[in-house]
Order: structure tokens, then C-alpha cells, then sequence
């Protein structure tokens, strides 16, 4: 029997899951914690970085929003055999590139916790942006295993 439909399956499940996640709260965010919180998701975290650095909004957007997309497309095309396998390695790079956007954001977070007069709250929304981003990960090697499977099983 063959996983790739369940494979599919769990990849379409990230075309949605992505924008959930990109307007779910990553952080909620104050002065002190007498002013009360802010929630801050990505989508209103690239509000404000288009409004104040452009450069920044702009690498934010490709690494938060565009590469874990276009992977996810990219990965749908390899399993329904409408893009080769030859491009796994690229799908990998994009993976990487999209794990570091979670990085800078645990980076923001410790940071802003060590100033003191901040308080961050981490929110449901940076687990499920995690969450997508490592099933993402973990779907593309899942089908690579499986494709080769399926090459080595038709020789």
C-alpha cells in the first residue's frame, strides 16, 4: 500500500493550516503588565514592519509567508507527479529557510523578555506556525522516502 495519499492529504492540510497560523497570536506583548497585552501574529507584525523598515518587511514576508507557501505547492506538484523528484533538494533549502523566520521569532522573544520593562507572552499561534513549518519539513522527507520507494520498486 501507498502513503503518498496520505502524504498529499497532510500537505493540502498546510495550505490552510499556513494562514491560520499567519493571523493567529505568535505573542502577546506590553510595557508592563499593568498596561495590558498586545496580540501580535504575523500578519500584524508585517503591518507595522512594512510601515517602519520596508528591507526588513520585505525579507520577514519571503521567509514567514512566501517560502513555506511555495514549498507547500512545490511538494503538492512532486507528489501528484506533476513536478520531478529532482527538485526535493530545493524544497529542503526553502524548509531551511522558512525554520529561520521561527528562529528570529524565539530570538525577539528571549530578547525582549531580558529588557525588563516588556512583557511577552508566547500565544497558540507561534506553536501552530511551528508546527507547520516542521510537518512541512518532515512531509518532504516522508516524500522522498516514498518516491524513491517507488523508483527503486518499478526497476
Amino acid at each position: 500500500m501507498t502513503v503518498l495519499p496520505l502524504l498529499r492529504l497532510a500537505t493540502l492540510s498546510l495550505l490552510i493550516l499556513y494562514p491560520v497560523a499567519w493571523s493567529a497570536p505568535l505573542m502577546r506583548a506590553g510595557l508592563l503588565p499593568i498596561f495590558g497585552l498586545s496580540e501580535i501574529s504575523v500578519v500584524t507584525g508585517l503591518s507595522s514592519l512594512w510601515q517602519s523598515d520596508i528591507a526588513l518587511a520585505l525579507i520577514v514576508t519571503i521567509f514567514a509567508i512566501v517560502a513555506p507557501y511555495l514549498k507547500t505547492i512545490a511538494l503538492l506538484l512532486v507528489q501528484f507527479h506533476q513536478l520531478g523528484a529532482h527538485a526535493l533538494p530545493a524544497l529542503n533549502v526553502l524548509s531551511k529557510l522558512a525554520m529561520a523566520d521561527v528562529f528570529l521569532i524565539a530570538l525577539y522573544i528571549t530578547l525582549a523578555k531580558g529588557i525588563g520593562y516588556a512583557t511577552i507572552q508566547t500565544a497558540w499561534g507561534l506553536y501552530l506556525f511551528t508546527a507547520c513549518i516542521l510537518a512541512s519539513g518532515l512531509l518532504s522527507h516522508l516524500t522522498e522516502r516514498q518516491i524513491h520507494r517507488e523508483s527503486t520498486a518499478g526497476q
